[in-house]
C-alpha cells in the first residue's frame, strides 16, 4: 500500500475528460483516474476548475478499528469543526453506515463540532479497501464570478478552459511568470491572476485591448497588459499561453499564426497553443516540439473543437 499526501476528487462533463486528463499530466505528472487521483503534489483546488476536493491524509489503514485508533492516538480536535463522509468512485458503503462510521470520530475526537461554519473540515473515506482520514479542501467556486465579466464575446474561450490552460502551462508552479500573448478580452489573465500566478498579457487589437484593462479592472486585479504585437515584447517569461484569433473580431492568416507562435518562442521556451484547426505543420515551422496534446469540444456543439497543444523549443 503505497503512501500518499494527498487525495483529489474531479468534476467534469464528457467535453472536458480529456482536458482534465491533460491538466493532471502536466501538474501532477500522472493521470487521473475514475475522477481520482493520489499525489504528492499540493495545488489549491480553487486553482482548477475540474478539481472538486484534496483530502490532506493524516492516518490511513485497511482496517478501520485501527484507523479509529490512530484517530484518537493523534488527539484530533473538532472544536468548532466537522466531519464529512467523501465518497468516492467505487465505495459501496450504505449512507447509514457512512453516518455511523462519522459518529464513532466524533466520538473518541475531542472538542464540540460546528457544522454550519467549520474552521476546519476533516473527510473519512475509503477506496480499494483502504480509510483514509485527513483535512478536506474544498473547490470554492469563487471563480466563478468571471463568467459576469463586463466584456466578452461569443467564441471567447470557457473559464473551465482557462483555468486548465494556466496551470498546464505553469505545470501549476505560482513562481513561474507568464504572458498571455494573444490575451484578447483577458479570460485566461483572470483565472491566473485569481489563482496567484505573475502573468502579463498582450494583444495587438486596441479595442479588446481596452476591453481586458476593464475586465481586469473590474475584479481588481493588477496584471500588466500590451497593447503590442507580440515580437515587441522584449522580457523573458517562464512560459505562454497562446489563444490564437479565430473570430469575426481578430481573424489571422496561417503566415501570422507562425509570425505570433515564432515571436513568442522568442521570449519563452515553453507554450501553450490553442487552436480551432490542425497547425501541427505551423508549431513545426516555428522550431517548436510537441510534447502533449489534447482536444476539447464546446458544450452542446461537437463541431466546434479547440485543440491545446503543448510545446518545447527544439533541442
Amino acid at each position: 500500500m503505497q503512501k500518499f499526501n494527498h487525495i483529489y476528487s474531479f468534476n467534469y462533463n464528457k467535453n472536458e475528460s480529456d482536458l482534465c486528463k491533460l491538466e493532471s499530466r502536466q501538474i501532477f505528472n500522472t493521470e487521473e483516474k475514475n475522477k481520482l487521483l493520489f499525489s504528492d503534489i499540493k495545488i489549491d483546488p480553487s486553482s482548477s476548475a475540474l478539481i472538486k476536493k484534496r483530502l490532506d491524509i493524516i492516518s490511513y489503514s485497511e482496517e478501520y478499528s485501527i484507523l479509529l485508533n490512530k484517530i484518537e492516538v493523534e488527539k484530533i480536535s473538532i472544536e468548532g469543526s466537522k466531519i464529512e463522509y467523501l465518497v468516492l468512485n467505487g465505495d459501496k458503503t450504505e449512507y447509514a453506515e457512512r453516518l455511523k462510521k462519522l459518529k464513532d470520530i466524533g466520538y473518541i475526537a475531542e472538542g464540540i463540532p460546528d457544522y454550519y461554519n467549520p474552521i476546519t473540515t476533516y473527510g473519512l473515506c475509503c477506496y480499494e479497501a483502504v480509510w483514509y482520514f485527513g483535512v478536506l479542501i474544498k473547490n470554492n467556486f469563487a471563480w466563478h464570478k468571471h463568467n459576469e465579466k463586463p466584456r466578452s464575446y461569443s467564441n471567447s474561450i470557457g473559464v473551465n478552459i482557462a483555468k486548465a490552460l494556466v496551470n498546464i502551462a505553469a505545470k501549476a508552479d505560482k513562481a513561474k511568470t507568464l504572458i498571455d500573448a494573444c490575451c484578447g478580452v483577458g479570460t485566461i489573465t483572470l483565472e491566473a491572476c485569481f489563482a496567484g500566478y505573475n502573468i502579463e498579457g498582450c494583444d495587438i487589437n486596441e479595442k479588446i485591448y481596452n476591453h481586458a484593462q476593464e475586465n481586469l479592472a473590474h475584479f481588481g486585479y493588477k496584471a500588466k497588459i500590451y497593447c503590442s504585437d507580440i515580437k515587441n515584447i522584449s522580457k523573458n517569461y517562464a512560459a505562454a499561453v497562446i489563444d490564437l484569433p479565430y473570430n469575426l473580431y481578430s481573424y489571422a492568416t496561417d503566415s501570422q499564426i507562425l509570425h505570433i507562435i515564432k515571436s513568442t518562442a522568442e521570449i519563452t521556451n515553453r507554450i501553450v497553443i490553442v487552436s480551432t484547426s490542425d497547425i501541427s505543420d505551423i508549431i513545426d515551422k516555428a522550431k517548436l516540439r510537441i510534447s502533449d496534446f489534447c482536444s476539447v469540444s464546446k458544450l452542446g456543439k461537437l463541431n466546434f473543437v479547440r485543440k491545446i497543444w503543448v510545446c518545447e523549443k527544439k533541442e
